[in-house]
This record gives structure tokens, C-alpha cells and sequence, in this order.
């Protein structure tokens, strides 16, 4: 069942790049763009440059960060040129089914994010760019979000050896647009609030966080400025539909309690057995 979504995934990812990708000319951050600059160069077709390229880089991820890319990884890697394949002998002839390069660059993020988004939820990723990210996480000591980003722009830019001005921009602004996209819609999913909260009902708030959500919190003695009459704050990290359940409780139990909420991008923990 696995590795049938992740089947699934690749083909929504490959369909986006072979009817909307290709027919703009654009590279926008893949693997796949930089093939469609490079088919112009070398005499292959664009599944067979994808999968050149995408067996390389797994080859150098093995030798420079180990086998930290797993099955999923390499199976998702060597399906996605194989289902480009697949289109090319089954429609030759392919061309823009919306007219514009345009709206080919802006179909294809929102197709494309619909795969990328299941192959994460799944613990997987395409490969390509990933590997690339990986790579320079370890020896350049960059963040992978900043390095995605980074190597999507030196792909979108390889279109000025070959394209004109119109395309680059394209290039540029779509790889852009493509990192709002998944930030928004795939990354921000993990997004996580951190909740801080005074209140007198402090040890029921404390049972509900535990044996409700399941969750973890910290309490820190608090003392306030202005009286300096002395509290217990309690602070939580819950994700979405927790956040939403624990503020019903506390709107309804204790309206008066003092709540403050931050943002948290990312978490390292030994996850509790219950």
C-alpha cells in the first residue's frame, strides 16, 4: 500500500512536468528543469537526462552523506524518469494544453505541490534538488530550506544559456513562487504553537494537556512585576487541531487565564510512550 501512494505521488509529479513543465521551457527548481536546459545540449531525451542525473546524485549522496535517503528516496528517484518515459512514447507530441508558458509554470507548481505533499506526509521526497540540499546541509553547514532554495535558483537561472530574457524571468519567478507554495502548503503543515498560560486552574489544565491531548509541558515559576505575587506558567508545544482543542478548554474553564502563543518551525525530542 506504501509504495503504492508513493507511485501514485511520482505519477501526479511527472504529469505535471511532461504537460506543463516542458511545453514553458522553464526550469523551475528540479532536477526536470535542468534537463529541459540540458536536452538542448545533449542529444537524449528529457526522461533519460532526468534519470542520468538523478543516478548520479544518489551515487554522490551515498558516498558523502551515507545512507541516510533510504528506499523511498531511490524508488521515487528512478520512477520519476521512468513515468517521463512513459509519456513521451505514449503522447510524442505533446504540447501546451493552456497556450501560455505563463499558466503552463503556474500549473504546474499547484500539480506538482499536490505530489510533493504526498510524498512528504509520507517521509519521502522526489530526490534531485533534495540530494543537492543534503549535500550542502552537511559540507556548507546551510539550512536545507536555504538550500533548496538556492539550488532551485541556479536551475532556474542555467535557462539563460539557452532561453531568452522572457523564459529566465519565468524560470526565476516560478521557482520562487514554487518555494512559497510548498513553505505554505507543505512545510507549514509541521508548524508547531508554543503556548504559555497562567491560570488558576492549573492543575486541571495540566491533567488535560497529558491525558487529553497527550502531550508534554514544562512549568516555570513566575513572579509578576507589579505585585510580585508568585505563579506557575505552564508552557506547551501543541500542532494544529491540539492548539484549537486546548484553547476551547481553557475558554471554557478559566476565560481569565493569562495565554501567550509563539510560532515553532522545528523540535528535537525523544518522543513519550503512552
Amino acid at each position: 500500500m506504501e509504495m503504492l501512494v508513493l507511485t501514485a505521488a511520482v505519477a501526479v509529479i511527472s504529469a505535471a512536468v511532461y504537460f506543463f513543465l516542458i511545453p514553458s521551457h522553464a526550469s523551475v527548481s528540479s532536477i526536470s528543469g535542468l534537463a529541459i536546459v540540458l536536452s538542448n545540449f545533449v542529444p537524449l531525451s528529457i526522461s533519460a537526462i532526468t534519470m542520468i542525473l538523478n543516478v548520479i546524485l544518489l551515487v554522490i549522496g551515498f558516498f558523502t552523506c551515507g545512507k541516510t535517503f533510504g528506499v523511498k528516496t531511490v524508488y521515487t528517484s528512478i520512477l520519476l524518469p521512468v513515468f517521463l518515459g512513459i509519456f513521451e512514447r505514449v503522447l510524442p507530441d505533446n504540447q501546451s494544453m493552456t497556450g501560455s508558458a505563463e499558466l503552463d509554470v503556474v500549473c504546474y507548481i499547484f500539480v506538482v505541490s499536490i505530489g510533493l505533499s504526498i510524498l512528504f506526509n509520507r517521509n519521502a521526497s522526489s530526490g534531485g534538488l533534495d540530494i543537492v540540499a543534503k549535500i550542502m546541509n552537511k559540507y556548507l553547514h546551510m539550512e536545507l530550506g536555504k538550500a533548496m532554495s538556492l539550488s532551485g535558483m541556479c536551475v532556474a537561472l542555467s535557462s539563460a544559456l539557452i532561453y531568452d530574457k522572457k523564459t529566465v524571468i519565468l524560470s526565476i519567478l516560478g521557482t520562487y513562487l514554487n518555494g512559497m507554495i510548498l513553505d505554505h502548503f507543505i512545510f507549514g503543515q509541521n508548524v508547531k504553537r508554543r503556548v504559555c498560560i497562567i491560570t488558576k486552574k492549573e492543575r486541571q489544565l495540566r491533567d488535560f494537556i497529558i491525558n487529553t491531548l497527550h502531550s508534554g509541558a514544562t512549568v516555570y515559576e513566575a513572579i509578576g512585576a507589579y505585585n510580585l505575587e508568585k505563579h506557575n506558567e505552564i508552557i506547551t508545544i501543541v500542532n494544529k487541531s491540539e492548539y484549537q482543542k486546548l484553547m476551547n478548554y481553557i475558554n471554557h474553564e478559566d476565560p481569565e487565564a493569562f495565554i501567550t502563543v509563539y510560532t515553532v518551525t522545528d523540535m528535537r525530542y525523544r518522543p513519550k510512550v503512552w
